[in-house]
């Protein structure tokens, strides 16, 4: 069963009101294209690098504007809206990075709160510690849709392949992959790390990203693209401002990358064992 699945890109700013409405809008016109299933990237809520200031506009589950206007929309347009992440209050004062899934009938199928957090220095002197504010989540799960086994990542997840073997063993056939990549780590690894889980789990793989420079000051790379399970990229988005990628998803695919390249079931259990050497080139026991 083949479904249109759209990867929409967003340049989220400092006011969850406003990109409400800008997700809206981009959902409704995904819809109006075909798409079943839309993908928003990544804090598609808010972007805002002053912690004080945006707290005062974070909300719990039931509070707020995004989850409320996803769940809208997936009932409204009969489609299942995927929402990358928003930043969500927890009741320990923490955030979750939680992205999630709403049915047609807006019902929510699945939450996943982001597990690998962006803690890092970048040679261009950006410095984000995401561990600061978010608690890290502790659980990934393969939820069975009509048309494909679905998996779940949120942007940095997507350098820890662990996650995505674990997912396509679990029977994933399709990951996603929303995203906020800053501009000199996507210029480096984006497109090169999404195929490479693609190509090595023989899935197909959803990214919907943050794209240019945003209120806060930050950059984001953009580049959102919907890639099958031979690596090859079916459709994508330019590097700055909004767009809506939209690509036709067949599972029948995954079983044809897999039957191709067995890899998944010709994974072996093995040993590791590190070793010295001595001063004489010798190889201690």
């Amino acid at each position: 069963m083949t479904f249109k699945a759209a990867a929409i890109q967003m340049c989220s700013g400092i006011d969850p009101q406003r990109n409400a409405a800008a997700m809206a809008r981009l959902v409704r016109e995904a819809a109006a294209s075909g798409a079943t299933y839309v993908q928003t990237p990544e804090m598609t809520g808010m972007l805002q690098r002053d912690r004080a200031a945006g707290k005062l506009h974070l909300r719990d589950e039931a509070n707020d504007i995004i989850v409320r206007t996803a769940r809208e929309l997936a009932g409204e347009l009969q489609i299942y809206v995927h929402v990358g992440s928003t930043a969500i209050a927890l009741e320990d004062g923490k955030l979750a990075n939680r992205g999630y899934l709403f049915g047609p009938d807006g019902e929510i199928l699945n939450r996943y709160d982001k597990i690998h957090m962006f803690d890092v220095d970048l040679d261009n002197g950006e410095s984000w510690r995401e561990s600061a504010a978010y608690r890290p989540g502790q659980e990934a799960r393969v939820v069975s849709l009509p048309f494909a086994e679905m998996g779940f990542a949120i942007c940095y997840d997507v350098r820890f392949p662990a996650l995505f073997r674990a997912q396509a063993v679990a029977g994933a056939q399709v990951m996603t992959v929303p995203a906020a990549f800053t501009r000199q780590t996507g210029e480096a690894h984006w497109e090169i790390l999404l195929r490479a889980r693609a190509i090595e789990n023989g899935m197909f793989v959803i990214a919907a990203a943050q794209a240019g420079v945003h209120e806060d000051g930050r950059e984001t790379f953009g580049h959102s693209m919907i890639i099958d399970p031979w690596g090859k990229i079916l459709a994508s988005a330019g590097g700055t401002g909004e767009a809506i990628v939209i690509a036709e998803i067949d599972p029948a695919a995954v079983k044809a990358a897999r039957d191709k390249i067995p890899n998944l079931k010709n994974a072996r259990e093995f040993s590791i064992e590190t070793v010295g050497g001595d001063v004489s080139g010798g190889v201690a026991a």
